[in-house]
């Protein structure tokens, strides 16, 4: 599923949206919302298919090998370890991600130059080279091997990220947390399991749907309420002078503190402070915190922020 983080991340850029345009009905935002979620689910599995593609076209260059005019012994008998790898197979006979390809027409088809660039890179790679003659060949060894070829090799190839970005507005500024996903997805991969492991849903559960909801129409629903707040707590600052991204960010956790009787204030305060960090200025974590940290000790002395479950109560 999408983190908790990354549906923050597009409440956020929808609600900046939605302030930006303001000929934008609710509905119509947050329709985009959704979309815009299901874009980043599709690049889940797009990431997962760079594995499978990178497997085939392994499978194609020893094909290729084998009917040269005149092959090689290393052509005739090649070392087939990378295509033998067990949790490659897994991957591609898994028959959810199958039937999501299948589904959505997705395909690397397009771009034959990022899978031939990243395999050069993996055949170039130390970990490779050790990989291809290690005595150790069980599925442990097998599993970190891919894990760590997706950390290392293909989640730093930069011309994978200048494609994705131009195949989708929506995968300019997530393709990180996605990787990260399908990395913890391998991670978790296990033998017994076969074919049947256990891929990432879109969203954990119907919980997860309703706080990216209600977080965003709460957030627009207030933003008035919130923008006032923000002022009388920002005396020493001109909010005209302020980054936009800073008040729609403080909007959005005013929206949770309020919202989530059972999100922790300090979570969702740190939530929204690292958020700011890749989002806006280098000193709009410090300026958030501090802003937010007033408001909430005045809303909670009115009694309008009421938290339950044990810890929760401050």
């Amino acid at each position: 599923m999408l983190s908790r983080r990354l549906l923050r991340v597009k409440v956020l850029q929808m609600a900046y949206a939605y302030s930006k345009r303001g000929d934008a009905s609710i509905q119509e935002m947050e329709k985009e919302l959704f979309h815009s979620i299901s874009k980043s689910y599709e690049l889940y599995h797009l990431i997962l298919m760079l594995l499978t593609e990178l497997h085939h076209y392994a499978e194609l260059r020893i094909e290729k090998g084998k009917n040269k005019k005149v092959p090689s012994p290393q052509d005739l008998n090649p070392n087939t370890r990378f295509i033998d790898n067990a949790v490659l197979k897994q991957l591609i006979e898994n028959p959810v991600r199958v039937k999501f390809q299948e589904t959505t027409g997705l395909s690397w088809s397009n771009h034959p130059e990022i899978i031939k660039g990243i395999f050069s890179k993996i055949i170039d790679s130390d970990m490779y080279n050790d990989y291809m003659v290690a005595k150790d060949f069980s599925y442990d060894y097998q599993k970190r091997f891919i894990v760590k070829l997706t950390e290392k090799v293909i989640a730093q190839h930069e011309p994978l990220y200048t494609a994705l970005e131009e195949q989708s507005i929506f995968w300019n500024d997530e393709c990180e947390f996605i990787v990260s996903m399908v990395i913890k997805t391998l991670k978790e991969f296990s033998e017994e399991k076969g074919n049947e492991q256990d891929l990432q849903k879109e969203f954990k559960d119907v919980d997860d749907k309703e706080f990216v909801k209600t977080l965003f129409r709460k957030t627009l629903l207030n933003q008035k309420e919130f923008t006032e707040l923000i002022k009388t707590f920002a005396q020493n600052w001109d909010l005209e002078r302020v980054a936009f991204m800073d008040i729609v960010l403080m909007q959005i956790a005013l929206a949770e503190i309020q919202e989530f009787p059972n999100i922790p204030i300090k979570v969702s305060l740190n939530e929204y402070i690292e958020i700011a960090k890749h989002y806006s200025t280098p000193k709009s974590g410090l300026f958030i915190n501090g802003i937010l940290d007033k408001i909430t000790n005045h809303l909670k002395e009115e009694g309008k922020i009421k938290k339950q479950g044990r810890g929760l109560i401050e």
